[in-house]
């Protein structure tokens, strides 16, 4: 699953002490592991090789210049969704070409930038923006490349908040529609419109709705030839579960196992955008003891990780596991589940120092007895963990650490109070 392990009672990421790590760069931290986001790409990549998949990383799951830069060396190619992503995988020496560029809200400048910088692929959600992108396209003297995101009205079973391929959400274009915006759009001037996007939702821990959507979608590129309409390419998106409560993800080869033989001949360049089977649990986030409490009939751990550090938990009811660093009693977990409890535990609320009800990161969790000082740790935040970080209640964002085998280094330094304030110093 990862390399994060408790070897003689302490936790160790890649055989590094994080206690060690903690005392070094401070805390709320979070720390990555370089040899698990190898490991998960990897395995991504091999799983879907019959079918020669561009492996797309996800970008705004783990964003991270050093990060992207070391997926960038094994081979990934990169999934953006916004002008400023599109920035840091050029500035880490991705291909261009190898770029696909999504959201249902592109700029102009965002569009005229991708088209300068010669990016493989815009996913298009919306006639009005296939009209814009084109306009923009003969305008420059361009011809922009892209897939239609099609909604095959599929039930992904995952929360509602971040499920996107059925037919009520904001993204693409219902599978009855597409026929008629394709055949509307052949031939347009500026405009290569040859691909399918499909992206139903995350995490996604059932094979069998991609099997569903990816069926739908071939029957609707059936059609399309017929038609005369030339699709070459097809995108599955991403959204593959990842562990957070034990072992639920099913793993890569899984989900290739049932997908690879649908688009195994079908004489289409295939496309894959994973993010959080990649990259969540290569991470996870340090917070220290500040007090502990109780109130009423419930016991509270205060650290100094927030909302502000992670904010799923509030923001989806998402899961984490929780356990100190140095457990008291070496009462290692046997498993990364909500229900793990060995005698002695106490049932706590793990929340921050944010004023908000709703800063927690993790409630009714049985724990060893934790006192001032402890080191929490919260596991599989390498996904959408620091990239929706805030400075709310004015606290500047936390560092980020790689490490790679006995190495360990800063990725991203810790804010500072001027930082904070340094945009509003117009004078300056």
């Amino acid at each position: 699953m990862d390399h994060f392990e408790y070897i003689a009672g302490r936790l160790r990421c890649e055989g590094v002490d994080l206690v060690e790590v903690a005392d070094r760069f401070g805390t709320p931290l979070y720390i990555y592991s370089a040899q698990t986001l190898r490991d998960h790409f990897h395995r991504v990549q091999q799983a879907f090789g019959k079918l020669n998949a561009r492996v797309c990383f996800s970008v705004k799951s783990c964003q991270n210049l050093s990060i992207l830069r070391l997926l960038k060396d094994e081979g990934a190619s990169f999934d953006i969704v916004s002008g400023g992503e599109l920035s840091r995988v050029l500035e880490v020496g991705a291909a261009p070409s190898g770029v696909v560029f999504a959201g249902v809200g592109k700029t102009d400048e965002e569009i005229e930038a991708g088209l300068r910088a010669g990016i493989g692929w815009f996913n298009v959600e919306s006639e009005a923006e296939l009209e814009n992108l084109a306009c923009i396209a003969a305008r420059m003297g361009r011809t922009a490349r892209a897939a239609l995101r099609v909604n095959p009205d599929v039930d992904p079973h995952t929360h509602v908040y971040t499920t996107t391929g059925k037919r009520e959400t904001k993204f693409g274009v219902d599978v009855e529609r597409a026929r008629n915006v394709f055949i509307q759009f052949r031939g347009r001037a500026g405009l290569d419109l040859c691909g399918l996007h499909l992206h139903i939702g995350s995490p996604v821990n059932q094979v069998e709705p991609y099997v569903e959507a990816v069926q739908r979608a071939l029957q609707l590129v059936e059609r399309l030839r017929g038609d005369g309409v030339s699709i070459r390419a097809i995108n599955i998106g991403g959204g593959f579960g990842a562990h957070y409560n034990g072992s639920e993800a099913p793993p890569a080869s899984a989900y290739a196992d049932r997908i690879v033989p649908l688009l195994d001949g079908q004489g289409l360049e295939v496309l894959i955008e994973p993010g959080r089977s990649i990259s969540a649990n290569a991470g996870v986030l340090l917070g220290r003891t500040l007090y502990t409490k109780a109130s009423g009939d419930r016991q509270f751990v205060i650290v100094d990780a927030a909302i502000t550090e992670l904010i799923r938990p509030a923001l989806y009811g998402s899961f984490h596991f929780a356990w100190p660093v140095v457990p008291r009693g070496g009462l290692v977990p046997p498993r990364r589940a909500a229900d793990v409890r060995s005698a002695g535990d106490v049932l706590v609320d793990i929340v921050g120092p944010v004023c908000e009800s709703g800063d927690f990161l993790a409630k009714d969790r049985w724990l060893p007895p934790v006192e001032r000082g402890d080191l929490i740790c919260i596991f599989t935040t390498g996904a959408y963990g620091f990239v929706m970080s805030s400075q709310y209640n004015s606290r500047p964002r936390a560092a980020e650490v790689l490490v790679d085998g006995g190495e360990v280094e800063l990725i991203r330094r810790r804010e500072t109070y001027d930082d904070l304030v340094a945009a509003e110093r117009m004078g300056d």
